[in-house]
């Protein structure tokens, strides 16, 4: 699978692991509830250990912990639930998080160019085809009429 990263399309090195699911090696992301679950045994983890959040979730949550997180994975359960740009920004703003932060779930082209200013640098959008569009729209403004993060 494919995603668009630091404005290039590239092979992806991660998967989710469900809740439920054992976990693996690799590079993985897991739900914020089983990070706090497991976290003693996913900082001993052989690969690289990512947090999905949700729009219901709590960044301040994960604050104390970002130092141990590669990838922080925005969920977008719908397109219409802006909470998670506000989730990057605080993440970016707030925290200074300088890792990879991952728009995912039901995010449209679109909305990539925004996201993009509140601080997602790699998106994963649902069909692969979709991603050299989705690429295009992180060049449509040259000029943006107030400053943001990126």
């Amino acid at each position: 699978m494919q995603i668009i990263k630091d404005k290039q399309i590239v092979d992806d090195s991660w998967h989710y692991v469900a809740d439920e699911a054992e976990l693996e090696n690799g590079n993985i992301t897991i739900s914020l509830a089983r990070w706090k679950k497991d976290r003693a045994q996913l900082l001993k983890a052989n690969g690289k250990v990512g947090v999905r959040i949700g729009p219901a979730d709590s960044v301040d949550e994960l604050a104390a912990d970002l130092k141990d997180l590669a990838l922080i994975e925005l969920d977008f359960p719908a397109f219409a639930d802006g909470r998670i740009f506000s989730h990057a920004w605080l993440l970016r703003a707030r925290y200074h998080y300088q890792g990879e932060i991952r728009a995912t779930g039901k995010l449209m082209a679109d909305q990539v160019y925004y996201l993009s200013r509140v601080g997602v640098n790699a998106f994963n959008l649902e069909k692969s085809e979709d991603l050299p569009a989705a690429l295009s729209t992180l060049n449509d403004f040259s000029v943006n009429y107030q400053k943001s993060i990126c």
